[in-house]
């Protein structure tokens, strides 16, 4: 850094220019379902914009007999590999005044790639470390000082705090140490160049997204003395599973008599009403799109409406009573006919099937506290038979 030169103004305003371009669309995720403790991981390939700036302090001789406490700024593009690991593009601007301040200062250019290893952003809501992300990053960097180009790294540890709750902006302390390897240059001292920056870093990304389902919940399994008693004469058992009919919630796909003559399946219960699901379907953070860990539940969904062809089904999407009553009524119709649209996509026929939101108007839980509007959030599949022609097992 002992060839200088000083920044041109037009430089510093398209760096500018540019770092609001990139944040602008980023900073526009609106929060309109607030609570819950449940956090969907980042998806390989999403996208995080951060930047850093803080004061600079030159290390090592001769810098430090040169130059003053200085300052600059990193920008980097980040892409995740997974919830921990991110990697992607990085430039820097560093500037030294001089102690003199008869010269002009030291400047450095530095473009390169970095890696970086986090804290996952999905932590619940409820995490006793408050979702901090401490994190640790390297960069491999070709360094520009004036006309003289160089190798060089840094390295790198903060914590970033989320601002708001959809997490789309982390904000925290950083310090970083930067060294260019000088090498050996005939009249010049060949010490490599040394600096550590303090200061505070912003990264603008995807909301973090929030689960929509109904809860969890355990069934309790039926005693065969409780089933009630019919006439084998009037009503038949057409599956042979030893459930008769009147009482048979399945009559058309054997099951075992302790779950009313239904199949058994891992993530729902076939109830006389409803097809009520033991595991949480996610969407996309207020929108109707449903995320990859939903499908393994809907999949089951589906073998269970081809196992009972009898069976019609309303979707019915539920939210709580946060946000506008007018925006979560779209919402809940849109994701209700999002997992409608899956269904039929999977072979269940469209005749089979409706869907209707319902907003907040059917809560099963108080709106007043966080669990409660957590477990107001939900998506329902109530079940409408079809009724057979007597003395015929065609549909």
């Amino acid at each position: 850094m002992t060839d200088r030169y000083l920044m041109a103004p037009s430089a510093k305003a398209t760096i500018t220019v540019a770092a609001l371009l990139l944040l602008a669309p980023c900073v526009q995720a609106q929060e309109v379902e607030t609570s819950g403790n449940d956090r969907t991981p980042a998806g390989a390939g999403d996208f995080t914009l951060k930047v850093e700036t803080g004061v600079a302090f030159p290390l090592s001789v001769p810098q430090s007999d040169i130059f003053d406490t200085g300052g600059g700024q990193t920008v980097k593009g980040l892409w995740a590999l997974n919830p921990n690991w991110d990697l992607g593009p990085s430039a820097t601007y560093t500037t030294l005044p001089t102690k003199s301040g008869q010269s002009e200062a030291g400047t450095a250019w530095t473009f390169g790639g970095s890696v970086r290893f986090k804290r996952s952003h999905s932590a619940p809501d409820n995490d006793p470390l408050g979702a901090l992300s401490p994190w640790l990053d390297v960069d491999a960097l070709y360094v520009a000082t004036g006309d003289l180009s160089r190798p060089g790294f840094a390295a790198a540890v903060g914590v970033a705090v989320p601002i708001g709750r959809a997490r789309a902006v982390w904000l925290g302390p950083f310090v970083r140490y930067f060294q260019i390897l000088e090498g050996t240059r005939t009249g010049f001292d060949d010490n490599d160049a040394k600096i550590l920056s303090l200061g505070l870093s912003l990264e603008v990304g995807s909301p973090v997204g929030r689960e929509m389902a109904v809860r969890p919940f355990e069934a309790e399994p039926v005693p065969v003395a409780d089933l009630p008693t019919v006439d084998t004469v009037s009503s038949p058992d057409r599956d042979a599973d030893g459930t008769l009919d009147a009482v048979d919630h399945c009559p058309d796909v054997a099951g075992p008599t302790d779950n009313w003559g239904c199949r058994v399946y891992e993530k729902l219960i076939v109830k006389e009403d409803k097809l009520e699901l033991k595991e949480k379907l996610y969407f996309a953070w207020d929108q109707a799109v449903l995320q990859d860990v939903s499908f393994p539940v809907l999949d089951e969904v589906v073998q269970a409406l081809k196992d009972n062809k009898n069976f019609r089904v309303q979707v019915e999407g539920h939210t709580s009573s946060d946000g506008e009553p007018e925006h979560n009524q779209m919402l809940s119709e849109a994701r209700a006919q999002a997992v409608l649209d899956y269904l039929a996509a999977h072979g269940v026929e469209r005749e089979r099937l409706g869907s209707k939101g319902f907003s907040s108007s059917v809560p099963i839980d108080t709106n007043d506290t966080v669990e409660g509007r957590e477990n107001n959030r939900r998506v329902e599949f109530v079940v409408y038979f079809i009724i057979l022609d007597k003395g015929t097992n065609q549909l």
